[in-house]
């Protein structure tokens, strides 16, 4: 298996689990995975935000840890990348005001590449206009915007994920397992056992 570059979008208050859990799952498996985020640098660190599910009317934030960014987003180019990972959590709702990531999450889609969001995530799917006659799967306080944008919101179990093509998604982090499962085989990963 040839190891794929892949880009990871996040910025501060990203979900951590979200960021983490990916970020480490690709490298344990030999991809190479730059994290970037506009306006920072590699090296630099971004603040995570930890959402539980602890029995609320919706999730609950606490801080999480620092993440360090590993590439710069100023030079990010699609065509240097075979593949896109979203995290959610706060991150995205302002990330999807940058005229810059959504022109790279465009590229990343008129090229077909594999594109993996899970909870807001699909925020920056919806704003980019990449899922409209498309099935998404997202955090349910996110399906309103998904509709609008001309998606199908798959209204699935936490822990499941959906595949349309080249984009995976998922509700939220508790769905790691069949969320990176399946962008793993969308990616062509095959690990034996």
């Amino acid at each position: 298996m040839a190891a794929k570059k892949i880009l990871m979008l996040v910025g501060d208050y990203v979900e951590d689990y979200e960021t983490m859990v990916p970020f480490q799952t690709l490298l344990a498996v030999g991809h190479n995975v730059d994290a970037v985020c506009p306006d920072k640098n590699a090296g630099e660190t971004v603040r995570t935000a930890i959402h539980d599910f602890e029995g609320d009317q919706t999730y609950s934030e606490k801080r999480g840890h620092n993440f360090t960014l590993n590439a710069d987003f100023a030079s990010a180019r699609a065509e240097n990348y075979d593949a896109l990972v979203i995290p959610g959590g706060r991150a995205p709702e302002y990330l999807r005001l940058n005229a810059q990531v959504i022109a790279l999450v465009k590229d990343f889609h008129v090229a077909n590449k594999p594109i993996a969001a899970v909870c807001h995530g699909s925020q920056i799917l919806a704003a980019a206009d990449i899922i409209r006659d498309r099935k998404i799967s997202a955090y349910p306080a996110c399906a309103p915007e998904v509709k609008l944008a001309g998606g199908t919101y798959m209204e699935i179990e936490i822990d499941a994920a959906h595949t349309d093509g080249n984009l995976v998604t998922a509700p939220a982090w508790p769905a790691h397992p069949q969320w990176m499962a399946q962008f793993l085989k969308v990616l062509g990963t095959r690990i034996e056992l």
